[in-house]
């Protein structure tokens, strides 16, 4: 996990988040979560598996962001400083203890039963005012 806690101005400064960034030209999902795992951690993920599809409608500066959430159990390299912040291996069951985003709480809970999702989290100021969570039941 990321303690974003290095850039002022930083929307997410102060919450924890998952690893991860916006899709370059052309790239797939895929492609840009080991690319951003990458620059972000010095890690090399393999094999990531798609686990949610999230919506945050208007979360920043009006542009809605389209989120896909992935786990990856295999990697390799060694851990680096990241400008964005301070990262930190927690253990799924520290998750909830963490300074998160409100909504991240209802996916967190479906990602680490293993449930497939898909959502869409409304934020205004900063505050949580309205979500849906849909649990997709699929064996892996």
């Amino acid at each position: 996990m990321l303690l974003r806690n290095k850039k002022t101005g930083d929307i997410h400064l102060g919450k924890w988040n998952g690893l991860g960034g916006k899709l370059a030209p052309g790239e797939t999902p895929e492609e840009c979560v080991i690319r951003e795992v990458k620059e972000e951690s010095g890690l090399t993920i393999y094999e990531p598996s798609l686990r949610g599809v999230l919506t945050f409608p208007q979360f920043d500066k009006d542009e809605d962001w389209y989120v896909f959430v992935f786990v990856a159990d295999r990697f390799s390299g060694t851990l680096i400083s990241c400008d964005e912040g301070q990262l930190e291996w927690i253990e799924n069951s520290k998750l909830f203890e963490l300074n998160l985003w409100a909504g991240d709480y209802y996916f967190l809970s479906a990602l680490t039963e293993g449930s497939f999702f898909s959502g869409k989290f409304v934020y205004k100021n900063k505050l949580l005012i309205d979500h849906e969570l849909v649990i997709h039941h699929t064996s892996y």
